[in-house]
């Protein structure tokens, strides 16, 4: 881990070096599309990329962002979908680089939680404008994290739904996409210990958030991505119409305002337990299974966010 500067500092540095290196997943939703405008608006901001990477392969992903952060920039900037985003977390955690987003993906998440602007233009902006803050990473085992560990039917979605799909659709294909998987799918048991106490459920879906949003939708107003706190909530219960009809309203509205209203567990670590054992998507990625610690790491990542931000 390398000695950090002060975030003014940091900030600072930015805007008065604009040291900067560009990595763009030309695979994500928009991005193949993107790249050259991306390139063209940070250099009408000023900014002289020490290198440009547009990305063809994601396989080459980490290599890739590996290879920028060794040109020691002093902000890394990353567009792509939450998949990208989260790549990158895991290179840049604890280290004096900043991570700058270019939301280019279908929900957005990780950009959405920062409070940053979808509108790339905009989002360009907050690298001049804006303010190196810190925020909480997830840590799901040892697998650091940006927004979301998910178990259940989002599993079998995240593997089945079609690229063509979410290009036509955005955000709308990962509902759809579960209600065609939902018929046949199996509830499940799960037991969250935190801070002593053991929480029981039964549900077809468990969800335990960084963030403030999934699948594009706020899961409610007063959930922070820098807070210390991790959010567990189920969508539904062991019965599938419930499920059914909650997946409909999130993918709709929304569903709770504030924690207060909803079947919420909070805390800043984690036990979980399932019967039977489950695969966990963390973040898009499937490798880890139950039974899992998942814990908040505070200030674990710097990111560039909107003056307003609030950072805590």
């Amino acid at each position: 881990m390398s000695e950090l500067r002060s975030k003014a500092e940091h900030t600072k540095a930015i805007r008065d070096l604009r040291r900067v290196a560009l990595v763009v997943n030309t695979r994500s939703r928009r991005g193949r599309h993107r790249y050259f405008e991306a390139l063209r608006l940070l250099q009408a901001d000023g900014f002289r990329p020490l290198r440009t990477y547009a990305v063809m392969d994601p396989s080459r992903l980490p290599e890739t962002i590996q290879e920028a952060l060794e040109l020691q920039p002093d902000l890394l900037v990353v567009g792509g979908g939450d998949g990208s985003l989260s790549e990158a977390v895991k290179h840049v955690a604890h280290r004096d680089v900043a991570l700058g987003v270019l939301p280019l993906g279908t929900t957005n998440n990780f950009a959405r939680s920062l409070g940053l602007p979808l509108d790339l233009a905009r989002a360009v902006k907050v690298f001049s404008r804006g303010k190196v803050a810190d925020i909480d990473l997830g840590m799901a085992g040892d697998r650091p994290f940006a927004n979301l560990a998910s178990f259940g039917v989002s599993v079998e979605v995240a593997g089945k739904v079609r690229p063509w799909l979410k290009r036509a659709l955005g955000r709308a294909a990962y509902p759809l996409t579960a209600l065609t998987i939902l018929p046949g799918h199996s509830p499940f048991r799960a037991f969250i210990t935190v801070d002593g106490r053991r929480h029981e459920l039964l549900t077809h879906q468990l969800n335990i958030a960084n963030g403030r949003y999934h699948g594009g939708w706020q899961i409610a107003r007063d959930i922070s991505i820098d807070n210390r706190r991790l959010v567990a909530y189920q969508l539904g219960s062991g019965k599938r119409l419930r499920l059914l009809a909650e997946t409909l309203i999130r993918a709709t509205s929304g569903r709770w305002s504030s924690l207060a209203g909803g079947p919420f567990v909070t805390g800043s670590e984690m036990l979980l337990e399932t019967e039977p054992s489950m695969a966990a998507d963390v973040d898009g990625e499937v490798r880890l299974r139950t039974p899992l610690t998942i814990r908040s790491i505070p200030n674990g990542l710097r990111v560039m966010v909107p003056p307003g931000f609030l950072d805590t």
